[in-house]
């Protein structure tokens, strides 16, 4: 019975945290020193809270949930979901990363490290992806709006020297996505400590029991 109550909660919990990933995800916020077709997500807060408090395979379900909703809503006529599978290989790398460091060492300094480690993991894994994948995907894809040439003109409005898309994202996405990893962990850790229990549900428990004595 414990275990059965375990499990619906757990489901219940992430498709709370799925739903408000989403939301978080769909909110555009401008990116400071970017082209304007990248945005400051902050949906990553919501599965690194999971991450911690539920466990690591946790955090990826709800980033997979977030997701598929996002496809649902959006549509994938335009893109063909080829954002979404980015978001959700380097958020789900990200995310199950920290949460495994963090299982193994739940102590603030756990925290931190988890975060550093898992902001890198974040970085170091979206360079591939875009350069094979995303961004030659999205050059055939508007391909009448310039491909790569018209890309590279945004990254060329803020930095002129700027002559390839390698450039642009070791100069511009490295930094950036690394930079988000770290304010994601942040916000993180400002309100983890007073979520978990509610997540955890052991803030109910911990009512019942006062409630027996």
């Amino acid at each position: 019975m414990t275990k059965s109550k375990f499990n619906t909660r757990s489901i219940t919990v992430i498709g709370m945290m799925s739903a408000l990933a989403f939301i978080v995800f769909m909110l555009e916020i401008p990116a400071p020193l970017m082209p304007s077709f990248i945005k400051l997500d902050l949906s990553n807060i919501i599965s690194l809270i999971t991450a911690f408090a539920l466990g690591p395979v946790e955090g990826v379900v709800v980033c997979l949930i977030k997701n598929i909703i996002h496809l649902i809503f959006k549509g994938y006529s335009s893109t063909m979901g080829v954002g979404n599978l980015f978001d959700f290989m380097s958020s789900s790398a990200f995310c199950f990363t920290a949460g495994m460091i963090y299982k193994r060492n739940k102590t603030i300094k756990g925290a931190m490290i988890a975060t550093i480690v898992g902001s890198l993991v974040f970085t170091l894994i979206s360079l591939p992806l875009n350069y094979f994948i995303v961004y030659p995907f999205y050059f055939k894809l508007f391909a009448k709006y310039g491909g790569e040439a018209g890309v590279l003109s945004m990254y060329q409005a803020i930095l002129p020297s700027v002559k390839s898309t390698i450039m642009a994202l070791l100069i511009f996405n490295v930094p950036f996505t690394f930079a988000k990893g770290l304010i994601c962990s942040a916000l993180t850790g400002v309100v983890y400590k007073p979520l978990s229990p509610i997540i955890k549900g052991t803030r109910s428990l911990k009512k019942r029991e006062a409630a027996a004595h």
